[in-house]
């Protein structure tokens, strides 16, 4: 049978738009990806971001390379990842404070935390724990109770910024305490652990994987843990729960994210090599010794537990007299 000349033009059509299509789509990831973080360098979700892009660019031969916008209690960040293109290559590291937190403290965000992102992979949960400097004698929720009633104006504490998950657990935890406590926000929590050891605040509530290695050392008082059951890497610290405060826990957590318009093939491409990646042993024993839990729900159940965890802090700004500002 021969073939007509029409149909070897129209063939050759065919082939040409395919290549051209494939020139101008080309498989991801095809040139470097950007992390964005929310907080300062040094911090809890720096430290994370790090380590999660250095495995992520193994995983899928390009560069990820990880930008801090710090500011407002995440805000800024998460309102310049909003404003990405959702092409791959930018990807947002959120953080209870940015995805949960941030309606409660703040009247008009410019961005939405569920209509403005992609969810796709929960990295890892960690409890925070309450820490003091070393010089004021605090060894217990007691003696930060003492303390605090009996100084002018209470005592005060750090945060990782206005509106930040550590802001509102603190605030949560002073609701229960029933004692006054001056916020002294910072633009992460690097800074407000610095300032904790140097004496600037009394004290902070941190994710225990920034403050484990000051703890360790001596740098730090450990008080109490804010999950309901002690952490394994701090065996001889107790909850909250143990002292007297049955209600109280505090739990954040660390995702990753995307603006909004990826296509469903690459999301799902994305979250695939995330997965991969989160499920090596290596990954899973680096976050077990920081004191975290490592992740890895995605898309849907991912989305379901910022819903619930929005709820939950909903709840704690409440019972603390936090509105809007």
């Amino acid at each position: 049978m021969k073939t007509s000349l029409f149909s070897v033009v129209l063939s050759g059509v065919v082939a040409a738009g395919g290549l051209s299509a494939a020139h101008a789509e080309p498989a991801w990831p095809s040139k470097p990806i950007r992390l964005i973080v929310p907080f300062a360098a040094g911090g809890s979700t720096d430290i994370v971001a790090r380590k999660v892009g250095q495995k992520l660019s193994e995983k899928v031969g390009q560069p990820v390379v990880v930008e801090n916008k710090p500011g407002a209690g995440g805000t800024i960040g998460a309102a310049y990842a909003r404003s990405q293109p959702g092409d791959g290559y930018t990807l947002f590291l959120g953080t209870v404070s940015t995805q949960s937190v941030a309606p409660f403290l703040y009247k008009s965000l410019t961005y939405d935390p569920v209509k403005d992102f992609t969810a796709l992979a929960m990295i890892a949960t960690v409890p925070n724990v309450v820490v003091v400097n070393k010089s004021l004698g605090i060894s217990t929720l007691a003696d930060l109770v003492e303390q605090g009633r009996s100084r002018q104006g209470g005592i005060s504490y750090g945060s990782s910024g206005q509106g930040s998950s550590n802001h509102l657990a603190t605030e949560g935890l002073r609701a229960s305490l029933n004692v006054p406590f001056i916020h002294v926000p910072y633009r992460g929590s690097g800074p407000a652990l610095t300032d904790t050891m140097a004496g600037h605040v009394d004290f902070m509530l941190d994710v225990v994987m920034t403050s484990l290695p000051y703890i360790q050392r001596g740098d730090l008082k450990a008080v109490a843990v804010t999950s309901k059951e002690r952490v394994g890497v701090l065996p001889d610290v107790p909850t909250v729960a143990e002292q007297g405060y049955p209600e109280f826990e505090a739990i954040g957590w660390f995702g990753l994210f995307a603006p909004k318009g990826m296509p469903a093939p690459l999301v799902d491409q994305i979250t695939d090599s995330i997965k991969d990646v989160l499920n090596e042993d290596d990954m899973k024993q680096y976050f077990l010794a920081q004191g975290a839990v490592p992740g890895g729900v995605t898309g849907k159940a991912f989305e379901a537990v910022v819903a619930k965890d929005r709820e939950h802090w909903g709840k704690v700004a409440n019972a603390a007299g936090i509105n809007p500002e």
